[in-house]
């Protein structure tokens, strides 16, 4: 029998009413379920009501900005977040990252290119397990006591603790795993998260890996695990192995 497909749901959070709805138009045209919200207040109301599967947050907002706003919502859920951003705020970018949104996207922009981040990012969150559901058997691997389960999508350190990811940070340390004891360039890992290249001012890359580095290395500051390769970008050092044992790594 076939089950009627989840339409994902997007919040757009945005004090520009105009910017709202003509985006929200665009969103539901392209079968998304899509909820609008002129400030903080509106956004928490939204989320308690219903099940929101991804945040479209502008940045500049009177009131709790889209900074405060990301900051609150990445301490209460992993959903995805992205920016709405000025194309002079670089500053903005970096700060929102740092605080765990997966992308952005600056203004002025297609609403076809936020389509397919918000696309990209809600098949990555869905590939989260589901109770009770049969899944094809997918890969754990493992590395200096870490174990990185694909199909749980669940980091466990060698103390056996889970740590929690973004959905961004997993995927890439999956793509460090994936490409172990080489290196692996920004563009190559943002083509991977994204399925775009990286300009000369882009440095999400940068900033989501200093993030992974304060969940997975000792010393974040003098990193053990995930080495920078200048200009070239950054080079996984563990062997990493199968849940099977089959080597993943080059020897």
């Amino acid at each position: 029998m076939n089950q009627t497909a989840v339409i994902p749901h997007i919040l757009i959070v945005d004090d520009d009413r105009q910017i709202r709805q003509r985006l929200a138009k665009f969103l539901r045209e392209h079968g998304l379920s899509v909820s609008e919200a002129g400030n903080g207040r509106e956004m928490t109301s939204l989320l308690q009501r219903g099940q929101i599967d991804l945040v479209v947050l502008d940045i500049m907002m009177p009131g709790d900005d889209g900074l405060t706003l990301c900051r609150q919502l990445r301490a209460e859920t992993m959903m995805p977040i992205i920016l709405l951003t000025a194309l002079s705020a670089d500053t903005d970018r970096i700060v929102g990252l740092e605080l765990g949104a997966d992308d952005y996207v600056t203004k002025p922009f297609n609403p076809r290119e936020l389509l397919a981040r918000i696309r990209a990012l809600i098949r990555r969150a869905s590939a989260a397990p589901v109770i009770g559901a049969v899944r094809t058997r997918a890969p754990i691997y493992r590395f200096a006591g870490w174990s990185l389960d694909v199909n749980r999508r669940a980091l466990i350190s060698p103390a056996e603790i889970l740590v929690v990811l973004t959905s961004t940070e997993f995927d890439l340390l999956v793509a460090l795993a994936e490409n172990a004891q080489r290196a692996i360039s920004r563009d190559q890992l943002l083509e991977y998260l994204h399925g775009r290249v990286a300009n000369q001012f882009d440095r999400s890359i940068d900033v989501h890996i200093s993030r992974l580095r304060r969940k997975v290395e000792v010393d974040p500051q003098n990193p053990a695990l995930i080495k920078t390769i200048r200009h070239e970008g950054y080079f996984f050092t563990p062997a990493v192995v199968l849940d099977d044992a089959a080597e993943v790594a080059r020897p």
